[in-house]
């Protein structure tokens, strides 16, 4: 088992919101007494805000923890109460290696001096020595491409060369520790690609780090395991398809919490449950293979349907149809009937799905019912790297060239 190298322990951040300081000069307080005289005797309105709350984790050695969550929901918060840029108001954080942080990229960078300068200039402020930046210099300017014009003053840069420059240098750090914080978005989308395959590249080195990211697709291929974080507190932690799909799901529907509208009585038949069949039955609601599998869909029968008609969809996060099916006349007898769907492969990109079902009887609805919970696939990623070009299915393929 690996040592954990960073441990948090109840760890919070609070800030005071709108915090003015006012002047202490003799000649403001007059001003501001003959302006509003009861000014004096107010005590000024202290208003905080918790930017982080109980928060408590731990990475082992090796690891890529991956940190996901809407804007302000803390994430850049704790990654600079590790980095100790800033001190946590509560609770402890301990660390055990060399750090290295890219939480901005142009970290230290002078708009007047040329990127040769701004090289070295932010090199040694984002932790690297002198020599260890001579050595990679070549390699850090070849991968921000910018040969013919290492030495022309940034401010003549467009913002892409910017990023360029300020990525690559921020991404030849050598670090024990490396806590990165949205930095993958730089650039344009061959800049981006090769931006992921330097952070792969640390990661199978076997470095420890802790990714912010928004670009799920990169979460899921880089990270060990996630922590959602969500209104300045943990959420969920787990397995990094677990925790993206639930994730992804809650931001699809707008977080109604899993609550779907009352489905009204029923006299006749009710979908009851639903599962993946297997023969463990253990977690009936994960898909983790690309093998054959066979849905069951449970119907308690109340009434005798002579001439039933039954539909199943499947849609994904975004509520889009992927795949959907109906058969008629269907004749049921009362009980629980199992109505069962076998397929191939269910080649789906990773992510929740949600499985609608109905059950009709001469145009008038008897049951319809959005599955829960929601089918999640955790099966291998066969996909693009880049979300843009990350497709519906997720179909494995192999490649040849000259039929070798």
């Amino acid at each position: 088992m690996s040592t954990v190298v960073i441990h948090g322990e109840g760890l919070g951040k609070r800030y005071h919101r709108g915090a003015i300081q006012q002047s202490t000069l003799l000649r403001d307080h007059l001003a501001r007494a003959l302006k509003s005289p009861l000014s004096l005797f107010r005590r000024p309105k202290d208003e905080t805000f918790w930017a982080l709350e109980e928060v408590s984790l731990e990475v082992r050695e090796g690891e890529v923890l991956g940190l996901i969550g809407r804007n302000g929901a803390g994430k850049t918060t704790l990654l600079k109460i590790l980095s100790r840029i800033t001190k946590p108001t509560t609770g402890w954080a301990e660390i055990r290696g060399r750090v290295g942080s890219l939480l901005e990229v142009g970290t230290g960078f002078h708009p007047e001096l040329t990127g040769r300068e701004n090289t070295f200039l932010s090199g040694a402020i984002l932790g690297m020595s002198k020599r260890e930046i001579e050595r990679k210099f070549d390699e850090i300017v070849a991968f921000a491409e910018l040969e013919k014009f290492i030495d022309t003053p940034v401010k003549h840069y467009s913002s892409g060369m910017y990023v360029r420059l300020a990525f690559a240098v921020a991404a030849h750090l050598e670090p024990e520790i490396l806590l990165v914080d949205e930095v993958l978005a730089v650039g344009d989308i061959n800049f981006q690609k090769k931006c992921l395959g330097k952070m792969g590249d640390v990661a199978r080195a076997g470095r420890t780090i802790v990714l912010v990211s928004h670009q799920l697709n990169q979460i899921r291929r880089l990270c060990h395991r996630v922590a959602w974080i969500d209104a300045a507190s943990v959420r969920q932690v787990g397995n990094t398809h677990e925790v993206v799909s639930a994730y992804e799901a809650a931001m699809a529907r707008g977080e109604r919490n899993g609550h779907q509208p009352e489905r009204g009585p029923a006299p006749k038949a009710r979908f009851v449950r639903w599962e993946i069949a297997g023969p463990s039955g253990e977690e009936p609601h994960i898909l983790k293979t690309l093998d054959t599998v066979t849905l069951k869909f449970t119907v308690d029968i109340r009434q005798p349907i002579k001439a039933g008609h039954y539909g199943v969809a499947l849609r994904n996060h975004e509520q889009q149809v992927v795949w959907a099916w109906e058969t008629r006349p269907l004749p049921l007898d009362v009980g629980e009937r199992q109505l069962c769907h076998t397929f191939p492969m269910l080649p789906l990109r990773p992510g929740l799905y949600t499985w609608l079902v109905a059950l009709y009887e001469r145009g008038e609805a008897i049951d319809v019912w959005d599955c829960l919970p929601e089918m999640m696939v955790a099966t291998e990623i066969f996909q693009h790297p880049q979300d843009q070009w990350s497709g519906i299915l997720n179909i494995p393929v192999s490649f040849e060239i000259d039929g070798r």
